[in-house]
């Protein structure tokens, strides 16, 4: 007999479905409350709401388990790249070797973008913030392939494989030419040669005569952190565009508003927030000894920043990762920098001092990741761009599994807390 809870209005009982998920999750089935009682929920924030049934991405906060697909972030950290990930987040399995090499090489090839876009460029003010273009050049790129961006789901479905890899290439090219343009330097075109990151990396820090040089412990590095941040469920920017694709908007209009929603400083900045940490406390001449003290002190201007995650109550996975792929960057270009100096002492007293590992004070993704992208030379303005690329193939592949489903389009109830009815009062009687 199936499970079922009962939740009683008034002086009536009524029973709900109990679903369950594959890795024993359980929630209450409450699409008929309102039908049978004229009563909704009440969630602030969707915390304790689950909003749909996906089968891309698990995460136990308690256990600090994250996987995608099923196989664990670690395994795939280790053995697989961002392009074999994105692959198994869009389509759900692992691909074969054809279908890799056929994905692969639409994502290489794919990097140019249309002239008409390099004069959308000469639009922008040179003060934009890369995030802003990142989501008005996502969106726009849609126009010149109005096949695949024709808001008819059965016809952008039809495209979707030219769509997504268009989108995971060109990303790089948009983002590059946003920081070429703030600051004065002149485009680099891609080279579809070189891997998927250290094109990236080309288009970003070339020159005309200096081209940029490629380094493996770079490019792994960074082709980690976009792999680590290719999904992580539900959050405000994948939720945002599984809302905007329910209305039947294209991929290219949901990944642009996946973009918005990222840029908010609640959301995709921490690892900025991590840097200006750092940079706060060496203006304060100290070597982070002061920081710790006064954070343990309970000085709440002395926050500890890219410690501690909403999720995870564990370790964050990801960060465990990127500790040693940390250490292997900044060894193999032997950076000298203040602020790496300071952000490894925090990283000490973290990993060994009672006090943060009582209150499960770990360093997480996002201190990791601000210290390896500062490392490679990505200005702090960029990071939550970086962000923006390794969120994409988790984007595209809830976007996918939104457009499959019958899932209606999502229009959450609300408590109405405003005045009740008034009558109108002409402005000459006011």
């Amino acid at each position: 007999m199936s499970e079922t809870a009962k939740i009683i209005v008034g002086n009536q009982t009524h029973e709900f479905p109990v679903l369950t998920g594959t890795e024993h999750e359980k929630a209450i089935d409450t699409r008929e409350l309102r039908a049978q009682t004229g009563y909704v929920t009440y969630d602030d924030g969707y915390a304790n709401t689950a909003s749909c049934e996906s089968a891309i991405t698990f995460i136990d906060g308690e256990q600090g388990i994250l996987r995608y697909r099923g196989y664990d972030i670690q395994e795939l950290a280790i053995q697989s790249n961002f392009l074999e990930t994105a692959y198994l987040l869009i389509y759900g399995e692992l691909p074969t070797i054809p279908q890799l090499q056929g994905f692969r090489h639409l994502v290489l090839r794919n990097a140019a973008i249309h002239q008409g876009m390099f004069n959308f460029f000469e639009a922008f003010p040179n003060n934009s913030h890369p995030m802003a273009i990142l989501s008005a050049m996502l969106n726009s790129l849609g126009c010149y392939y109005p096949e695949m961006a024709s808001n008819n789901r059965e016809q952008d479905l039809e495209h979707l494989d030219n769509a997504a890899t268009i989108l995971i290439s060109k990303v790089r090219t948009l983002a590059a030419m946003s920081y070429r343009m703030k600051h004065g330097l002149i485009f680099i075109h891609p080279k579809p040669e070189l891997p998927y990151c250290s094109n990236f990396l080309h288009m970003m820090f070339s020159e005309p005569y200096a081209e940029y040089k490629f380094n493996p412990v770079v490019d792994r590095a960074l082709n980690l952190i976009l792999l680590l941040h290719a999904d992580h469920e539900q959050n405000c920017s994948t939720s945002t565009v599984r809302m905007v694709a329910s209305g039947g908007a294209n991929l290219f209009a949901s990944a642009s508003a996946g973009v918005c929603a990222l840029w908010g400083p609640a959301h995709g900045g921490a690892n900025m927030a991590v840097i200006h940490m750092l940079e706060q406390i060496h203006r304060d001449g100290d070597d982070g000894s002061r920081f710790i003290a006064a954070a343990k002190s309970g000085d709440r201007s002395r926050r500890l920043m890219g410690f501690g995650h909403r999720v995870y109550k564990n370790y964050d996975p990801r960060a465990k990762i990127l500790k040693k792929t940390c250490a292997d960057v900044l060894g193999t270009l032997g950076v000298s920098d203040p602020l790496l100096d300071i952000a490894l002492k925090l990283e000490e007293a973290a990993t060994h001092d009672k006090y943060f590992l009582a209150r499960k004070l770990y360093p997480n993704v996002d201190f990791y990741s601000g210290i390896i992208m500062r490392a490679i030379g990505i200005p702090v303005d960029m990071f939550t761009v970086m962000f923006a690329i390794g969120r994409l193939p988790g984007w595209i592949g809830h976007w996918r599994e939104l457009a499959t489903s019958h899932s209606p389009i999502h229009r959450p109830r609300q408590i109405y807390t405003g005045s009740p009815r008034r009558e109108f009062v002409p402005i000459d009687k006011r």
